[in-house]
Order: structure tokens, then sequence, then C-alpha cells
């Protein structure tokens, strides 16, 4: 199989790349060597490779700078999403497409499915949900991940959970929030499901593709201390205590039931961060 990976310079692109190539031909290309904003571009590589998959791991995820540009939100996260899905039907590829959580409010008191409605608050969340959209232009499957963390070059690890870490093996204070509920996403274990979906071909689709459980940033906090085997100070903060120019869905939970239902279960997000730690301090 032939796969082209898009945005496989950053963190989850980069796993990805380095997951398959070891079981498929993967053609992985950065912004540098492939702009997905430029759709004239994009058509050419996609034409000339005709790949049997497309996946696509780039995207816009500056949330509070989608509020003041959101014309590069929606170009990256979902104008060239229809390119791509364009560009995928016309040579007969899959298409996987990442999106995210922030396509809920956070309203609710129980994770997610993928049935339950959409209700994005910010420019960045719309644009995401938008790219979900257009997606579905080609037989797809779009992977809501949340929180994502690990995989990656050590250049690429700039997530919150990764911050976290450092913050712990530097000894320093983490501030974590307990009003903000999430299932965290190992970048290694969103590899090796997409992987699996390649494989078994299940229906195409919306899939929360997430680590299983869930917690709040504090409990994230203190089971990442345990697992890197360090004491920290971990100070319990809300969000209206901080100064966002985007809204952040508080409860952002998501049930990867319709993942397991297809063959593929994700382990959880606790056993996730341990196998994560080992990478920090191994």
């Amino acid at each position: 199989m032939t796969i082209l990976v898009t945005g496989a310079g950053g963190q989850l692109g980069y796993t990805v790349s380095s997951t398959l190539e070891s079981l498929h031909r993967v053609v992985a290309l950065g912004r540098g060597e492939l702009d997905l904003v430029r759709s004239a571009a994009v058509l050419d590589v996609v034409h000339d490779l005709e790949p049997d998959a497309i996946i696509n791991c780039a995207a816009y995820t500056n949330v509070d700078g989608a509020e003041d540009d959101p014309v590069t939100a929606f170009n990256v996260n979902a104008f060239a999403v229809r390119t791509l899905a364009h560009a995928a039907r016309d040579v007969d590829a899959t298409l996987v497409h990442y999106s995210t959580d922030f396509v809920f409010d956070g309203e609710a008191d129980t994770p997610y499915t993928e049935e339950d409605s959409t209700n994005p608050q910010s420019a960045y969340a719309m644009s995401k949900l938008l790219g979900e959209w257009f997606a579905q232009d080609a037989r797809s499957y779009i992977l809501r991940v949340e929180s994502l963390f690990g995989g990656g070059r050590a250049d690429t690890q700039g997530s919150s959970v990764d911050q976290m870490a450092d913050a712990i093996l530097a000894g320093r204070t983490v501030h974590a929030f307990s009003d903000r509920t999430v299932s965290p996403s190992y970048a290694c274990d969103v590899a090796a499901a997409t992987a699996s979906l390649l494989t078994h071909t299940p229906a195409p689709g919306v899939y929360h593709c997430v680590g299983s459980g869930m917690g709040t940033w504090v409990d994230v906090a203190e089971q990442l201390a345990r697992c890197l085997g360090r004491s920290t100070e971990i100070v319990p903060v809300s969000v209206a205590s901080r100064s966002y120019r985007a809204a952040r869905p508080k409860f952002c939970a998501l049930s990867n039931a319709k993942l397991t239902r297809s063959g593929i279960e994700m382990p959880a997000w606790m056993d996730a961060l341990r196998r994560y730690a080992a990478t920090r301090v191994g």
C-alpha cells in the first residue's frame, strides 16, 4: 500500500509516518514540501503519486490565535481538507483526517459519542468541524483526538502533557485545571489505531480515537508525576482563572466505544502515561 502523509513534520505526523513505514510505502511530506493551502500543488502531488491512502496530520492548532486569524485557521483546517478529499476521490484513495474534542461545547456530564450533537464555541473549533464535513466528500476515517501527547521528535513535543512532564522532571510547580475533564490521546496509540483502520477497513465515518477513561487535568498531572517517579507540587486552577481568547470546553471526555466495536481497542490513558513516562526517564 502506498500512503501519503501530509503534515509529516509535526508531532502526530512524525509518529504516524514512523509507525507505518515498516508496513507500507510511505511518502511523508511536511509543510515545506507540500503546503496544503496551495490546492493546485496538492492535486498535482496526489494525482502523480496515486496513493491508496492519504493521512492528513496537518492542522492549525493555535486555539486563541484562530480568534485573531480565522482565515488561516479555516484555510488549513477546513478548505485544505476539502482539497484533499477531492484529490482522494479522484484517485480512489482512503482519506484519514484528525479532528478534535473542541467540536463539542463541553456542557455534557458523560463522555461524548460520535452520535452526539456538535456545538463548536470558537473559530478554531468551527474550522475543525467544517474540516470534518469536507473530509466526508471522500471515503474517509475522521478520528477525533484530544489532549494529544508524546510521540514525535523532541522538538515537536509541545503539548500540555509534554510541558507538564518537563516541569515535573525539572522540579517545577505544575498548575493543572481541576474543572476540565479529558480523555488524553497518546500519539503512539493514535498511530497504531490508524494503521489498524487501514488494515481492517471498518465502515468509514467519525471515530473517537482517545485513551480509555477520563480524568481532570489534576488527575493527569498526579498520575504523570507517579509514572515519572517524581514528587512535585501540583496546584489546581480553574479555567476562569485564565484569560483565554477562545472558549475551552470544560467536560470533553470522549467515548471510544465505537472504535472498540470496530475491533480496535484503545489502551487506558493511565497506561499510556506510564508508557510515555518510560520514554522520558528511560
